[in-house]
């Protein structure tokens, strides 16, 4: 396992796959980390010690620590020579049809010591503008981002017509200028769901609008629920995706069986469906810096209650309200709304593992077919515009479009459009109030939603750039829309209910809602008997300490998989002896 070069066994030919992978509308992201073998003859390791580039020990001696690829050196990226260097590599290895990096282990990691990475005592020759000569600790949390700027200039200088793809995992302070961000190594449990929607919101009041969790967890094994329920909060955040770590049970939807596989699948054209949306709040993350996922309370500041809640954000105006707790489904939760109006509404995929979604009164959000990948968008795609009138029978909302890559946009190489919504006279009109950009309007259908509460929805068909008129039913008609629209999602949710309670029951012979308590001299162990008499919780009485803290999964429980995870890369086997 080496940086910067590809194994000829399981990669022969890496352009020929990253060909076939374009073709199915997949790009190729590959990993490099911090970590160079110390091995003479490894292109790498003998170019950087000729240029003097390694972090140094005390005695100016490089520095070598544990890694995946066994004793390794690492770059002095506080360095501009090192910098430039790594940059020059980057730019030969994007050669072989590389579309992203993924900077990993950046923090930097070291293995086999307790601290997990390098000495503080290690030395940086850094330049003067960061602070010149100085030890590990004073450059230890800007090394992950000096990386990751190294790697996105060295993308740069493959292609400077190409937005550079970075990820990384180690950050700063305005590494949102170089990378995307993901949380780490997270484990799988409803903990850790729970935790990574406040995690993503604070990296955005950070700075950093693209970010996102390991879906389903990195560390353990996640079941059906649980990672079906990560996929429907993970398809709303900024950045979205999967990852699991060696030894762990497959985690692709499919694996965990039909029902969570359709949820999954749910989940993902959701995300389809708001792309234009979402494209358009990073258009406004790159020119104002407001995040692209922020806390309830952005839309009512005044309201310190909001403060306290963890299970929502807010897409721009549309609030996204889900559930990270094992015993409840978005249909048991009452969701905490802001003060004014907010309007429910769904893709006709309302289900249990699924967010609830609202938009705010006064709003217009664009909203995309459910493409396969953004690859099969084209400009003219019909366009919906969903839209929710304020208590004055107003609504505003833009779409920003450009060419989805390049720089064409900084010379005005794109299309911002206003479109404004208002009631009058029982008759609704929604024009286009303003535009930006040198871009001709695509020739498209416009579609046009009117959220009435519920789900409900009056829909119109125009053409984009045109004046469109909606003509208003009478109260008694709006008020039939809406009741069977209420019943509709009624109907939707006691079906997908129905199949959850099938196939609970097509996993023991008894369902049981409470567990037996068993108590043997110290220890008390909780056992559900109707899956094989599986434990779901073991405590020892004097310390109150638990063991095999376990998550939920059918009726309450889920079957334990034998294997305690206390922390990413650290496990605890045990065995229970009669």
């Amino acid at each position: 396992m080496t940086d910067l070069n590809f194994c000829q066994e399981h990669f022969p030919d890496p352009r020929a796959l990253v060909s076939k992978l374009h073709q199915c509308g997949f790009k190729a992201i590959w990993m490099l980390d911090p970590g160079i073998k110390e091995e003479k003859g490894y292109f790498v390791y003998d170019s950087g010690s000729e240029n003097d580039v390694w972090i140094q020990k005390p005695d100016g001696r490089p520095f070598v620590g544990e890694v995946w690829p066994g004793p390794c050196v690492f770059p002095d990226f506080t360095q501009a020579k090192t910098r430039t260097w790594w940059a020059n590599l980057v730019k030969d290895f994007i050669s072989n049809g590389v579309d992203g990096i993924w900077n990993d282990m950046n923090e930097p990691t070291v293995f086999k010591v307790m601290t997990k990475t390098m000495p503080e005592s290690n030395i940086h020759r850094g330049d003067a503008i960061l602070g010149g000569c100085q030890s590990h600790l004073h450059y230890h949390n800007v090394y992950g981002m000096l990386m990751a700027r190294s790697t996105y200039e060295g993308m740069k200088l493959a292609n400077q017509d190409k937005r550079p793809f970075v990820l990384t995992r180690a950050g700063f302070i305005g590494s949102q200028r170089y990378a995307a961000t993901w949380t780490g190594d997270n484990l799988s449990n409803w903990e850790h769901l729970h935790m990574s929607i406040s995690m993503v919101l604070q990296l955005g009041l950070s700075g950093q609008p693209l970010s996102g969790p390991d879906i389903g967890g990195f560390g353990g094994n996640a079941t059906p629920r649980l990672f079906g329920r990560w996929m429907g909060v993970g398809a709303m955040l900024p950045f979205c995706r999967g990852h699991s770590e060696n030894d762990t049970n497959d985690h692709e939807p499919w694996s965990f069986g039909e029902e969570c596989e359709e949820v999954c699948r749910l989940a993902l054209k959701r995300r389809y469906h708001l792309i234009p949306h979402i494209y358009t709040l990073f258009y406004m993350a790159h020119t104002t810096g407001t995040p692209v996922a922020v806390p309830i309370f952005f839309a009512d500041p005044k309201d310190p209650s909001l403060r306290r809640h963890e299970n929502s954000f807010l897409l721009g105006p549309v609030l996204v309200y889900a559930s990270s707790y094992p015993d409840q489904g978005s249909e048991d939760m009452l969701a905490v709304l802001p003060s004014g109006i907010w309007l429910n509404f769904d893709f006709d995929d309302s289900h249990p593992d699924l967010p609830s979604l609202y938009l705010k009164g006064g709003s217009v959000i664009p909203l995309g077919p459910p493409h396969q990948h953004v690859g099969e968008a084209k400009p003219n795609d019909d366009l919906t515009l969903l839209v929710a009138l304020d208590e004055n029978g107003k609504a505003e909302g833009l779409l920003f479009e450009d060419d989805g890559d390049g720089y064409d946009f900084t010379k005005g190489g794109y299309l911002l459009t206003y479109y404004a919504a208002e009631c009058v006279s029982s008759t609704i009109t929604v024009s286009i109030s303003k535009t930006e950009g040198l871009w001709q309007r695509p020739k498209r259908r416009l579609h046009v939603l009117i959220l009435l509460g519920e789900g409900a929805t009056l829909d119109a068909w125009g053409t984009d750039g045109e004046v469109l008129q909606v003509i208003m039913p009478s109260e008694k008609e709006v008020s039939g829309l809406v009741s069977a629209s209420k019943e509709h999602y009624k109907a939707r949710i006691e079906i997908n209910l129905a199949e959850k309670l099938f196939s609970s029951l097509s996993l023991g012979t008894e369902i049981s809602k409470s567990p037996n308590e068993l108590k043997r001299g110290a220890w008390i162990l909780k056992v559900v008997p109707w899956v094989g008499g599986r434990i779901i919780a073991m405590m020892l009485v004097s310390s109150g300490a638990q063991w095999l803290h376990s998550g939920i999964e059918i009726n309450g429980y889920e079957e334990y998989s034998g294997t305690e995870y206390r922390s990413a890369g650290c496990t605890e086997e045990y065995s229970v002896i009669k």
